[in-house]
């Protein structure tokens, strides 16, 4: 969706307006009040129902994280264990 609403915004625009409109979105305080805007909104959607969604979210995020944190050490292993089959050991 946003991708999206960000497409409609240029496509009416001439190239030589472009620069001026992305600048501001381009910023630090425009990041932080985007970021802002989606926590509200999270907190509206999650926090304030009740739902157990959060906890899911944290649940799986962790599973995810752990699993990408502890994927390079198991390639390692792997290619390891390809190279020693492979000259016999």
């Amino acid at each position: 969706m946003a991708w999206r609403n960000f497409y409609n915004e240029i496509k009416g625009l001439k190239v030589k307006e472009l620069p001026n409109h992305l600048k501001p979105k381009l910023s630090i305080e425009y990041a932080k009040e985007a970021v802002q805007r989606g926590l509200d909104n999270y907190h509206a959607k999650y926090i304030q129902t009740s739902s157990i969604d959060p906890l899911y979210h944290i649940c799986f995020g962790g599973m995810i994280f752990s699993y990408l944190v502890a994927l390079p050490e198991e390639r390692r292993h792997l290619e390891h264990q390809q190279h020693a089959k492979e000259h016999g050991h």
